[in-house]
């Protein structure tokens, strides 16, 4: 990275700054200095004026010629720089002085020494330097005195210390003259550079002639330009697996990625046929393993599985998938205890109502609280010891870990961390309820991107931090600047993979039905509504049945015409409140049926869990799916029913309170909350005609395959090489940008000739 110009201006300003401290610090040492050489010439130059006279002023002394005396003392005294010149006789009178002799002088005064002595007096504020020399014998000593004025000393300093600061003046103003030619010239070097290279890229030529005879500027600059015009491509392709393989090799040449997430990838179970490898339905799962395929990095979750211990090495690493390795994944263990807080407590207890705020109350413990620490701070550690640079990009994702991104930045400052939230976020009245919002905002900030499903979601955050933390928010390119480090909010929102996988044995749409009319025991002609969730609070399914009841309250003939069958299998069965809903579900679904008795129940509620296929095949067979969540973040389940109908059939009723809502206008939103609406699009949707459900249908399968979980990941990695590439360009054009500023200001300021 070549030298930037504000560096030259630092370090001209430090040598000013050191040239003056320098200068001033020492003026009153060199002050001393010149005048204590002063006083050492006037010394030497007084005791030669007495060696010089004293053999005539032995004489007149001796004669007590006073007159020649003073006539003596008075050419002596021509000398500029003696002030007067007198003789003290034995008894201490002052004889012969010149003019000049102060009033104030006393030979009482002088130091009266058997050889030569020297003291200073003050008069009229002048400071004079007084020398005696001893004349006569030893039975009674008169002196000769010699009175030299020192200020010129003074002066003399003064000007030594104006000539040093001058001397010191040119030295800096030859330093920055230098720094700002050489500036000039780097500006030049800088913007030929930049020329060449993007003539190069604008003229498609490969670079091979740049790599082998360029600078290394020309190599750099090319080489960001080029990846510059990978992100442009990058929005243009086809997203698929091996498209986001290729897409990662093109803008992360290199880069070490790490995933973090509660979930992991591949599960080890035991069962009576030994240990089976589970591979979880997961939306998150399936976006993320072509990345780890196609770079080889470290996936970090939690071992959740029955034999997860037995199939691991010495360092809790199995690299999968079986059969063909491609990366590695690190289990973390966790307590059973420490489950009980970090995951069923903090997470699903404290922020899962907080975020999604359905009416039911979020319960923060400070037990909890402390094991969520804990747990995150055991995680980032091991995202720490898993990398194998200083500069990964780390994707975290979800609820669980809050608090990881900052951790992992403490420890790796120059990690590229893209965290994102894969359920709402409040608005920050609500999100105030948490007793620790400023240090989860603290962690999740930490990221390099943060990402969320919508920019609603996206604007609800920004408040939160605007609210409870110090920090400075742009709001233009929707950033946050906490403690030096910048975090970009943005939207990404998630898909499923296209076409599904599990629909490779997923028979058509008249198989699927005729397997489903059977399995239920339905009705030729019977319309068939299917809801497929888990027991969740926020899934609102009673208030689907509510629908269901109120449609047959309101209009008896659709008794016997239809069935809603809703598939929920049960979760988190630890805490009350998801348990105490499927036992409520179960007694509604039982009360409605009991209501609108007839030879079929119009309310199926299969409480269990349903593999992929089965799912894909209701989803086939039906003629409504109703996907009524309370608050969602996204909501694949409305996304893989679109997916499932390539007859283009089927009619998806969905709640405007779902990411899903905002990308499927076509779809029949509703308000899951007014029953009587819910009820009405359902209703509509059973009575829609074809040619408009195959109209509605088809742009919303468009939808989803162009926005794929594919296209999810690859948007995120996009901007992640974006972010690690403009902080190497910013070196580049701030020094150019610096360097045209200051060679201006330079010309601006040049004096007329």
């Amino acid at each position: 990275m070549p030298i930037r110009l504000r560096d030259f201006v630092r370090f001209a300003v430090f040598g000013i700054a050191v040239a003056l401290i320098v200068a001033f610090g020492i003026s009153p040492f060199t002050g001393g200095v010149v005048q204590q050489w002063s006083r050492s010439d006037v010394e030497t130059r007084s005791r030669l004026v007495f060696n010089a006279i004293q053999p005539f002023l032995d004489r007149d002394v001796a004669d007590q010629s006073w007159d020649r005396l003073s006539e003596l003392f008075r050419r002596v005294a021509l000398d500029k720089k003696i002030l007067a010149v007198g003789f003290c006789s034995r008894a201490g009178t002052l004889v012969a002085p010149t003019p000049e002799m102060p009033a104030s002088f006393d030979c009482g005064k002088i130091a009266k020494f058997e050889s030569e002595s020297f003291s200073d007096i003050a008069s009229g504020g002048r400071r004079i330097l007084v020398a005696a020399f001893p004349v006569g014998g030893s039975e009674g000593r008169s002196y000769l005195v010699i009175l030299t004025d020192l200020s010129f000393a003074s002066a003399r300093s003064s000007q030594v210390v104006a000539y040093l600061l001058a001397s010191l003046a040119g030295v800096v103003l030859v330093l920055t003259v230098g720094t700002i030619i050489f500036a000039v010239f780097m500006l030049r070097s800088w913007m030929n550079s930049l020329r060449r290279a993007v003539d190069e890229v604008r003229l498609g030529r490969s670079g091979e002639r740049l790599a082998a005879s360029g600078s290394a500027m020309d190599r750099e600059i090319h080489k960001l330009l080029r990846r510059a015009e990978d992100f442009t491509q990058a929005h243009q392709i086809d997203w698929t697996p091996s498209a986001l393989q290729e897409l990662l090799h093109g803008v992360l040449p290199g880069a070490e990625v790490l995933v973090l997430s509660n979930r992991e990838p591949y599960i080890h179970n035991r069962t009576d046929d030994g240990v089976v490898v589970q591979r979880p339905a997961s939306g998150l799962v399936s976006a993320l393993e072509p990345i780890m395929r196609a770079c080889g990095g470290t996936w970090i979750a939690h071992g959740s599985g029955s034999a997860d211990r037995d199939t691991v090495d010495a360092h809790d690493r199995i690299r999968v998938p079986e059969g063909s390795p491609a990366y590695a994944l690190r289990r973390v263990w966790i307590s059973e205890a420490e489950q009980d807080g970090y995951y069923y407590g903090f997470a699903n207890e404290g922020l899962w109502p907080l975020c999604h705020i359905v009416f039911v109350r979020p319960s923060f413990r400070t037990d909890d609280w402390q094991m969520y620490q804990r747990i995150n701070q055991r995680f980032a550690d091991a995202v720490v010891a898993e990398a194998r640079t200083e500069d990964p990009v780390v994707l975290v994702q979800d609820y669980h870990f809050a608090l990881a991104p900052k951790m992992i930045r403490q420890r790796l400052p120059k990690a590229t961390i893209i965290s994102f939230w894969h359920i709402p976020w409040p608005n920050a009245e609500t999100f105030s309820i948490c007793p620790w919002r400023r240090e989860i905002i603290e962690g999740m900030l930490g990221s390099t991107i943060l990402g969320f499903h919508t920019q609603f979601h996206c604007n609800n955050f920004v408040e939160c931090v605007d609210r409870f933390v110090e920090s400075r928010i742009d709001r233009e390119v929707q950033a946050v600047s906490l403690g030096g480090h910048e975090t970009k909010i943005r939207a990404y929102p998630i898909s499923i993979e296209w076409p599904p996988g599990a629909l490779a044995g997923v028979p058509a749409r008249d198989a699927c039905r005729a397997e489903v009319m059977a399995k239920f025991d339905l009705a030729e002609n019977t319309k068939v509504i299917v809801g497929v969730e888990r027991f969740d609070y926020t899934k609102g399914i009673p208030d689907r049945m509510h629908a269901i009841d109120a449609l047959l309250t309101r209009d008896p003939s659709w008794r016997e015409r239809l069935v809603f069958i809703q598939v929920a299998a049960p979760t988190r069965s630890k805490l009350g409140a998801y348990s105490q809903l499927q036992s409520e579900a179960e007694d509604l679904a039982s009360e409605i049926n009991g209501r609108h008795a007839g030879g079929q129940s119009p309310i199926r509620l299969v409480a269990r869990h349903y593999e992929s296929s089965d799912v894909f095949k209701l989803f086939r067979a039906a003629d409504v799916c109703v996907v009524s969540s309370l608050h969602d973040g996204m909501n694949l389940v409305a996304k893989e029913f679109v997916s499932c109908r390539d007859d283009n059939a089927g009619v998806l009723v969905l709640s405007s309170f779902t990411g899903a809502a905002r990308e499927m206008s076509e779809a029949l939103i509703v308000n899951p909350y007014d029953t009587e609406e819910l009820a009405a699009a359902i209703k509509r949707a059973m009575t829609m005609p074809l040619d408009e459900q195959a109209e509605r249908m088809k742009l919303m399968r468009q939808q989803v395959k162009e926005n794929n979980v594919y296209r999810w990941a690859g948007t995120m990695l996009v901007d992640a090489a974006r972010s690690r590439t403009r902080e190497r360009i910013v070196a580049l054009t701030e020094f150019g940008e610096n360097a045209h500023a200051t060679a201006a200001g330079a010309a601006t300021v040049r004096p007329a000739s």
